[in-house]
């Protein structure tokens, strides 16, 4: 279930926001193949990955990816292994947030390492929920700072992945009033969408929504 949510919320953000030359491009199928239970594919991307940290440690995206896979590693190993699962669930986190200290301004950083803690946080103790809340609504601010002067030409689907994961963020970390004006916002700009359907639910509920209707809305499911 935590590797299924984690290939939605990651091919959500990652696979769609940045510019075109890009490191992700490299790696990203054998990753999201991986995310969704092919351990072989997952083991490539993860040993590409470990070729380019080896040339060069502050390689920043290298790491981001890495971390997402140690954190689906992680995943897998809790039902078989507790302290072991822990031990890389800790490393995958530890690599995703020194990514971020790395390349503290990088769409293509960022983006990945929110959407994993989102997606995990769904998962954890609520003590460790509010920690990876915490850093998803950090870096999806950012990231909308940082694509203000672009927003125009951002496509409707990184688009909405972005409004509406922080509009959850803000909803899951007790903070309704952004969470509100988010869920407008995604009203006012993405009419008609499913994103907005999900946003009309909560802006008449005022409750978390449930995992299913935060998940991905793209080709891999429901458009």
């Amino acid at each position: 279930m935590l590797a299924r949510n984690v290939i939605l919320m990651t091919a959500a953000l990652a696979a769609v926001v940045f510019s075109a030359e890009r490191f992700d491009h490299q790696v990203r199928n054998k990753f999201f193949a991986g995310f969704a239970g092919d351990g072989a594919a997952l083991a490539d991307g993860m040993k590409d990955c470990e070729k380019v940290l080896a040339a060069d440690p502050k390689h920043a995206e290298a790491r981001v990816w890495y971390g997402s896979g140690q954190m689906t590693q992680a995943a897998q190993l809790m039902g078989t292994d507790r302290a072991k699962g822990i031990e890389m669930y800790m490393a995958g986190l530890k690599n995703m947030d020194e990514a971020v200290a790395l390349a503290p301004d990088q769409v293509a950083v960022r983006v990945p390492r929110a959407a994993v803690m989102q997606a995990v946080s769904h998962f954890v103790p609520p003590d460790q929920k509010k920690a990876l809340l915490g850093r998803v609504v950090a870096d999806y601010e950012h990231v909308l700072e940082l694509q203000a002067s672009s927003w125009a030409s951002v496509g409707t689907h990184p688009k909405g992945e972005l409004l509406f994961g922080l509009a959850d963020a803000y909803s899951r970390t007790g903070e309704n009033e952004k969470a509100a004006a988010m869920f407008e916002r995604v009203q006012k700009e993405l009419p008609g969408s499913v994103y907005a359907k999900r946003a009309a639910k909560w802006l008449e509920t005022r409750m978390p929504l449930a995992v299913a209707e935060t998940r991905c809305v793209g080709c891999h499911t429901e458009k």
